[in-house]
């Protein structure tokens, strides 16, 4: 028969002395007389701790450095931050703060690392050139990695009642830089671009540029979460940034985005609209049309490879989305020649553009157009403070009005 790994220790008779007995990571506990409902209840306490606590003893607050908080952490974090079977975002800033932690405290006392400790670890991020939002981010996830601590009861409470003591960088009052907002992009650029797209990653763009719809949401559409039964068009996407707040997401789709899916529409039901293994076919087909000589007898047998480092996924991720929007943005604004490294650096900033900024475009339409609250809708924001984040003020609207009475 085989182990089993993931049963939970066994509630033992120590003969010897007459008491119940439970073995914790190679720590004996005594639990009281052997079958007594005081043992039994004290083993059910004992045992639900240790689970809580993820198969481990709580470690001696004494003894616990930062480096050993944050493993722990680490193994809670790549466990939790998962969704649809793949880490999120979320993981990745985790592990950056993680690191700033281990090379500068790592060897400090957990119990130790107050508000000071803190202070100058922000320090440390700012020297690293980090922008001011993402330096207050990194220290809010200490602040909850702490926090973990204690719901662990790895630490006292008020070592994290002492970290919230240390306020957040305030714009202008510090010397960590500011990073530029996220702008919506002109209809003219996207334009642009397009020709220089493959033919399914332009038409993910136009649907994006008319729903206002996330770019995952776009990259993840399957004809079965498409209701057509009314005029306009709902979807409802299998998953979505907000779904674990229980919140619920509709992308109603028009007549004009409608007849740009309608031919996805047609495939298998569960199979997804915009699959890269197609793209890369027709532009395979589209290189071998364009072919100056005639294939050789040797590459006309040739077969695709197989075992690819990286091969086509089942659909576009708003990663390899958002690379294929970049190449095609080099494309379609060659960098002069002869500019150095910081240059063309800031070429590329100016000249490329990321599927977000598509949904800062529509929601800018909708409120100019529309109202706020129906950006708000549209967009899927809990709140209209968010929508006002994505949607540029109409300051047109303001310069008219002080036209007429100013």
């Amino acid at each position: 028969m085989p182990k089993l790994f993931h049963s939970s220790p066994k509630y033992r008779h120590h003969k010897p002395s007459g008491q119940a007995v439970v073995t914790l990571a190679g720590v004996d506990h005594y639990l009281g007389p052997w079958r007594s409902k005081a043992s039994k209840f004290e083993y059910d306490r004992l045992i639900g701790e240790w689970l809580a606590n993820g198969r481990r003893l709580p470690t001696a607050q004494s003894d616990l450095t930062v480096t050993e908080l944050v493993n722990l952490y680490r193994k809670f974090a790549e466990a939790y931050y998962v969704k649809d079977g793949r880490p999120t975002g979320g993981i990745f800033s985790i592990r950056v703060t993680i690191r700033f932690l281990r090379e500068h405290y790592g060897s400090t006392r957990a119990a130790d690392f107050g508000p000071l400790s803190l202070a100058a670890l922000r320090l440390r991020m700012i020297e690293a050139g980090q922008s001011r939002s993402y330096v207050n981010g990194n220290i809010d996830r200490v602040r909850r990695i702490f926090k973990w601590a204690v719901s662990r009861e790895l630490l006292s409470p008020a070592v994290h009642q002492a970290l919230t003591t240390v306020p957040g960088l305030r714009r202008g009052r510090t010397e960590a830089r500011e990073s530029d907002p996220v702008r919506p992009v002109d209809g003219a650029t996207v334009e642009s671009t397009l020709p220089h797209l493959p033919p399914i990653v332009a038409d993910m763009v136009r649907l994006q540029q008319l729903t206002g719809c996330r770019p995952g949401e776009v990259c993840i559409l399957r004809p079965c979460d498409v209701d057509t039964t009314s005029d306009v068009w709902r979807y409802v996407p299998e998953s979505h940034k907000t779904e674990h707040h229980g919140r619920e997401r509709v992308i109603f789709i028009g007549p004009k985005a409608q007849d740009i899916l309608r031919p996805y529409l047609l495939r298998d039901k569960s199979a997804f609209c915009f699959v890269p293994v197609e793209a890369e076919r027709k532009r395979n087909a589209e290189k071998r049309a364009g072919r100056r000589s005639p294939m050789t007898p040797s590459q006309s047998r040739r077969r695709p490879t197989r075992n690819r480092k990286r091969p086509p996924g089942e659909h576009y991720t708003a990663n390899s989305y958002r690379r294929a929007i970049h190449r095609a943005c080099g494309l379609a604004f060659p960098a002069p020649e002869d500019l150095d490294a910081e240059q063309l650096k800031a070429w590329r900033k100016a000249h490329q553009w990321h599927p977000n900024r598509l949904r800062h475009s529509a929601a800018t339409l909708i409120r100019q157009q529309f109202g706020l609250e129906a950006a708000q809708v549209t967009l899927g924001h809990a709140s209209a403070d968010v929508s006002q984040i994505y949607a540029e003020r109409d300051y047109g609207l303001a310069a008219n009005v002080m036209a007429k009475i100013g």
